[in-house]
């Protein structure tokens, strides 16, 4: 048997609560309803406190974007279909599988219920609800219209979940090959050509430069592998370290955006980001100062963020967005000159949706096309590699057989 805490209503309208034991929730409301009164919101009081107390002791840290995206698009429908906003964050909380985002959940229904308001409870953990959604939300709670603005969340956070799985995939293949390829160069170095040594040493013939070349690299990877991987850790840790400052990004980031293949596929990523972010911010009702503001923070390359924080302080002083964001000489033609139209017509909220559809496209295309080329490319060098060293191994034995025959 467990507790369960209630609130709801009799048949005359008053508002009644307190805690009931029963075996199940819905045994407790069943309880009731032949009581004459109809739940408006139910909760185990033990689980309810334990989860609370839990998430108040543990570390801040994100949530996946796959559950806040599956969070949002639930509580858009559980809201729209009028559900009472306590109730839907207490179903939401106690079904998340992960277990800090559902004491996260509980924690704010907590807050809610103790009179504050969805966006303040929620901006009490930046960690898993960033400045845009708490933003969009306070935007939808002032405008009576949280169900549409959680819908829009939904959508955004899936998109941008495509967005980055993209990305990654982009970029596990071609690691994936790298990796594969050292492995097992590194095995025919320690295991294969000592093998081959030993014989070329028993029969003191005279080795081409190629063969040296193997068996010094195969004679040396014992003695210099635990440098090169302390070497590759620290250049690891200095990589970060250095990207980690306000000018390591930003150099960082401008020489991504400037790399021959990849960086037109980050620049395109970069600008359907900015048009969707800004595009949801605006739909939702937030100022575009606002929505500028929150977009640059959320842009993930310096470069962009500089343009947008450059054109946001031009749109201060009285100016259109579209001319500062030509000014920064980062976003295409293309981009700047819909923007324009989208601002003269007054639907810049629709052109930058329409914007950002375009090149969410682009990208799809984009790292497909990078992936059919990087599929040969990757095996024309693990190829060549272990073909190389096959090769300069049989360089002394062709030559022996040529000079018996």
């Amino acid at each position: 048997m467990a507790t369960f805490a209630f609130s709801g209503r009799t048949r005359t309208g008053e508002t009644v609560s307190g805690e009931r034991i029963g075996d199940t929730m819905d045994a407790v409301v069943a309880a009731l309803r032949r009581e004459q009164i109809q739940v408006t919101r139910i909760q185990p009081t033990q689980a309810k406190a334990g989860a609370v107390a839990q998430a108040r002791k543990l570390k801040p840290k994100g949530v996946p974007a796959k559950n806040l995206a599956v969070f949002t698009r639930q509580f858009s429908v559980m809201i729209d279909a009028g559900l009472p906003l306590v109730q839907c964050l207490d179903i939401l909380g106690n079904q998340e599988e992960n277990k800090y985002f559902a004491q996260v959940i509980l924690q704010t229904r907590t807050d809610v219920e103790g009179g504050q308001s969805l966006a303040e409870a929620m901006k009490r953990h930046p960690k898993v609800f960033d400045a845009l959604f708490c933003n969009m939300i306070a935007a939808g709670e002032a405008g009576g219209i949280l169900d549409t603005i959680l819908k829009r969340l939904a959508v955004y956070i899936e998109k941008a979940v495509k967005l980055k799985n993209q990305v990654k995939s982009a970029m596990i293949y071609p690691i994936a090959v790298i990796v594969i390829a050292a492995v097992v160069i590194g095995v025919i170095l320690w295991k294969v050509i000592p093998t081959f040594a030993s014989l070329f040493a028993g029969l003191g013939a005279e080795l081409p430069l190629p063969t040296r070349v193997v068996i010094a690299l195969s004679n040396n990877l014992i003695t210099f592998a635990p440098f090169l991987l302390v070497a590759f850790f620290v250049a690891g840790w200095g990589f970060r370290s250095y990207y980690a400052t306000e000018g390591g990004r930003r150099v960082i980031d401008g020489l991504a955006l400037k790399m021959p293949i990849l960086g037109p596929i980050l620049r395109k990523i970069a600008v359907a980001r900015f048009c969707r972010t800004l595009s949801t911010l605006m739909a939702s009702g937030v100022p575009i100062l606002d929505g500028l503001d929150i977009t640059a923070r959320t842009s993930g390359n310096a470069i962009i963020e500089d343009a947008i924080i450059t054109t946001r302080k031009s749109i201060e002083r009285g100016e259109t967005i579209a001319a500062p964001l030509k000014e920064t000489g980062v976003f295409p033609g293309m981009v700047v000159q819909m923007i324009g139209v989208g601002e003269a017509t007054g639907a810049l909220d629709t052109m930058l949706g329409k914007i950002a559809d375009f090149y969410e496209e682009e990208v799809d295309v984009a790292v497909e096309g990078l992936l059919t080329l990087l599929e040969p490319l990757m095996i024309a060098i693990l190829g060549g590699a272990v073909g190389g060293i096959v090769i300069a191994m049989y360089m002394p034995i062709f030559d022996l057989i040529s000079k018996l025959t």
